[in-house]
């Protein structure tokens, strides 16, 4: 039977690896900001927060009667086999008794079986399913998923166990923006790329996926993208046995296990304070950043011991609740600071050109901007503190445009690289 794996894009070739089934490595050298990969999705499930706001099949955020018009009659030869039945489904004991996750699964489960048995006859829905059912399957579990009644055919009722063991750990958080907005099966991205804490690429969205180079990858590499977010030092390996049934062996997670524990964190808010100051003296030894700087080079095994404890995911729970809190309430200086901690954290975990990375400094942009504006009331040292914040800003700008426009636009219009271009413009003084 045809698969996807049939059609692979130029760059890319399978080769064996050495603990998973195949890696995925580069056949020539990929640029920063390369696009990879671009497949559509087999399945979506939009969360139950963005409902009313966005369509439930292509996830576009237009208005009511264009979704309607376009997706939903495209669509209803999928939906209209558990339409009916949806609502008294979710309202039975069986459902409401089991977690939010697994209650996503569910319904995720629900929208797959609907979407193969109504198009088993689809060149392009027997390609996906065929390269989805050679993905390996998840960990054994107590009790297979449950999913909405409807009719199917004999065929698509033997494959269900089957359906429900790899859909579980091969379904991807669709974004915009970096917020979650849906759930999606990408069957040749799942069968591809292996997970790695220090990835080389990312996925992005827009109505398809787009696997994206964050770095220079060059020939032979393989290609590595993340799994779950790598900031979730303390339960990332937790995550990789129990949902995917591996160890992630990254240099990243290698060391965290040579730590055996990482050191709990000070209690006093003096003593945090301190270690908040250390960090950022290591990272940052001219005590700010300015655009020539380079975020490469600071890597885990080089942390200093005493500096360990900021790895505990408390840390940086912390830090970036004050950044946020502080931003909002007007503390502006308050927030900088923060932020600059939280730069530091992330400069450690997170590899080069990571978005999140890029989407913070454009927070800290827009921080530094507010911050302009309400030194404009205030006659004490206006002009220096005013030059100062400007100065900084931009600084913060530039470098989250380095970053983002790597990683290039996501999801919805009027994203991060509009707003940067936006900032631009206010902090330059441009009408």
């Amino acid at each position: 039977m045809p698969s996807s794996l049939d059609e692979l894009p130029a760059c890319v070739r399978l080769e064996a690896h050495a603990t998973a089934r195949d890696k995925a490595v580069a056949a020539s050298d990929i640029s920063p900001g390369s696009v990879i990969l671009e497949v559509p999705s087999m399945v979506v499930l939009l969360l139950s927060s963005d409902k009313g706001r966005r369509c439930d099949f292509c996830l576009c955020s237009g208005a009511p009667e264009i979704r309607l018009a376009k997706c939903q009659t495209l669509h209803w030869g999928s939906h209209k086999k558990f339409c009916k039945r949806l609502a008294s489904f979710m309202a039975s004991a069986d459902f409401q008794y089991m977690e939010a996750h697994e209650q996503l699964d569910a319904l995720l489960h629900t929208h797959l079986i609907a979407e193969i048995a109504s198009n088993a006859s689809s060149d392009i829905t027997a390609k996906q399913l065929s390269t989805f059912m050679s993905l390996l399957p998840g960990p054994p579990h107590d009790s297979l998923p449950i999913a909405c009644p409807m009719s199917v055919g004999a065929d698509v009722h033997q494959i269900l166990e089957a359906l429900f063991t790899r859909s579980g750990n091969n379904n991807f958080a669709i974004h915009s923006h970096l917020n979650t907005i849906a759930h999606g099966i990408f069957p040749l991205a799942s069968r591809l790329f292996n997970h790695s804490c220090l990835p080389n690429a990312a996925a992005r969205y827009s109505v398809r996926m787009e696997i994206v180079a964050l770095r220079e990858i060059k020939a032979t590499e393989e290609i590595c993208i993340p799994y779950v977010d790598p900031a979730l030092i303390e339960s990332r390996q937790q995550i990789f046995e129990l949902t995917y049934g591996f160890s992630c062996t990254c240099p990243s997670c290698n060391f965290i296990s040579t730590l055996g524990s990482i050191p709990s964190l000070p209690v006093s808010e003096a003593a945090l304070e301190k270690l908040d100051n250390t960090l950022q003296k290591y990272c940052f030894p001219s005590s700010d950043i300015d655009d020539r700087t380079q975020f490469v080079g600071l890597t885990l095994p080089d942390l200093p011991e005493n500096l360990h404890p900021v790895l505990r995911e408390s840390y940086l729970s912390r830090l970036t609740d004050t950044f946020s809190r502080s931003s909002h309430e007007g503390s502006y200086h308050v927030a900088l600071d923060v932020g600059l901690t939280v730069l530091a954290v992330y400069l450690l975990i997170y590899p080069k050109n990571y978005p999140q990375i890029g989407m913070h400094l454009l927070e800290m942009a827009k921080t530094g901007w507010n911050a302009v504006i309400a030194t404009e009331h205030d006659n004490k040292h206006q002009v220096l503190a005013k030059t100062s914040l400007l100065k900084r800003a931009r600084v913060y700008r530039n470098l989250a445009s380095n970053i983002l426009e790597v990683f290039g636009p996501e999801g919805d219009p009027a994203g991060p690289l509009e707003e940067v271009a936006l900032l631009k413009k206010l902090l330059d003084g441009e009408p």
